[in-house]
């Protein structure tokens, strides 16, 4: 009897460990408990992980995706999951703080040319700046960069690490458009036209200067400077609506903002704001002053906003022409429903998944891809329940 009592037990103990390994196993999949929204439960699938502070994600035409890692690696990710070895040709980066390879877009024209931008923190002494390069992506077995040429440096103060933006969007004419941080410790920088710090940039796709910029031919101001009064901007996008620039960036303790951005204007930090300093004090004037334009939408408290798309896509047909953005300290993704140029509501999704979202695309299957920041980074697929 003794005998049968300990088979008994080891039997139980195996299911006990078989089923606890098929919950975290089904769970780390994101295939049980599905999430809740406004048009039903979501599925969340896990298709890679182990990636180093994953920043930013683009998709290739046959479906692969382009993914940066903040410490300086560039991978070629299958629909699968299946991760390339790291790319050959990126450039050395300044993987400091805040700073590493962030941004990476596809050119517009990407399947003729195989030309991509990406942004990165480059080195300058003791300090870093953003930088923003091309190259042609080398397919194959051995995929790599190729030609590769930094057509943009920062001007200005350096970061000791923090607040590069390093945000890219493409414009249908085939401009480029770049945000650049204020370096956080140079906040009243972002006022000042004869450096980059605090701006959104917009360039040539070789890097050259635009001769309709708001600010070229000025002897007080930098040529490529295409807005300003910006503090820390992590997401930038083209409403395909209409073809504007939509942007959002970091507040200090509160404030973060959404912004239509307008050639030439001021968007007012640090003079006018919604927050305060991670002290408790007052950093702004007001929340407002003539010539600062006002956001569209603004977190109280600090959500820290990250990524951005526009909606388009079939899978979610009641969410079309939604805004969504990931949120780093909210940890959730945000859905921001439009009308025109207002926002009109807020849903937050994912909480419980209690992950950083640094940035979030549109696939090309109509689903919803997130990338999530930490050193064990995933790459997550959202869909509809079932589909």
């Amino acid at each position: 009897m003794k005998t049968l009592v300990v088979w008994v037990s080891a039997s139980l103990t195996a299911a006990i460990v078989v089923m606890a390994t098929f919950l975290i196993a089904t769970t780390s999949r994101g295939e049980t408990d599905p999430f809740t929204s406004s048009i039903g439960p979501l599925t969340v699938q896990t298709i890679a992980r182990d990636l180093d502070h994953p920043w930013s994600l683009a998709f290739l035409p046959d479906d692969r995706m382009l993914v940066t890692e903040r410490p300086g690696r560039m991978r070629i990710v299958s629909a699968q999951g299946t991760l390339s070895p790291p790319l050959q040709g990126v450039p050395e980066v300044w993987a400091r703080g805040q700073g590493g390879l962030l941004d990476v877009a596809l050119d517009k024209d990407f399947a003729g040319n195989k030309t991509i931008y990406f942004c990165f923190a480059e080195r300058d002494g003791s300090g870093g700046r953003t930088a923003l390069a091309r190259a042609a992506l080398v397919d194959g077995d051995k995929p790599k960069l190729d030609q590769v040429k930094v057509i943009f440096r920062q001007d200005g103060p350096l970061s000791s690490g923090n607040h590069y933006g390093c945000r890219i969007a493409q414009a249908p004419d085939g401009k480029l458009f770049a945000t650049l941080g204020e370096h956080f410790t140079y906040r009243d920088e972002a006022q000042n036209l004869a450096n980059h710090l605090g701006k959104i940039i917009r360039l040539n796709p070789d890097g050259s200067v635009p001769t309709d910029n708001p600010f070229v031919g000025r002897s007080d101001a930098k040529p490529e400077i295409w807005s300003y009064g910006h503090r820390n901007e992590q997401g930038l996008a083209i409403n395909p609506a209409n073809g504007d620039l939509w942007e959002i960036e970091h507040g200090p303790r509160g404030g973060d903002e959404v912004n239509i951005i307008a050639k030439g204007k001021n968007y007012g930090w640090p003079v006018i704001g919604f927050g305060i300093d991670y002290n408790g004090a007052k950093i702004h004037e007001s929340t407002s002053q003539p010539g600062m334009e006002q956001p569209i939408k603004y977190w109280v408290p600090s959500i820290a906003p990250s990524g951005m798309a526009f909606y388009t896509g079939k899978l979610f047909p009641k969410w079309d022409g939604s805004l969504f953005t990931g949120a780093l300290a909210g940890q959730m993704l945000v859905r921001l429903s439009l009308d025109g140029d207002k926002v009109t509501g807020e849903e937050r999704l994912l909480q419980t998944l209690h992950e950083r979202i640094r940035d979030v695309r549109q696939g090309p299957d109509g689903a919803l891809w997130l990338l999530t920041d930490s050193s064990q980074g995933r790459i997550l697929r959202v869909t509809p329940a079932g589909k």
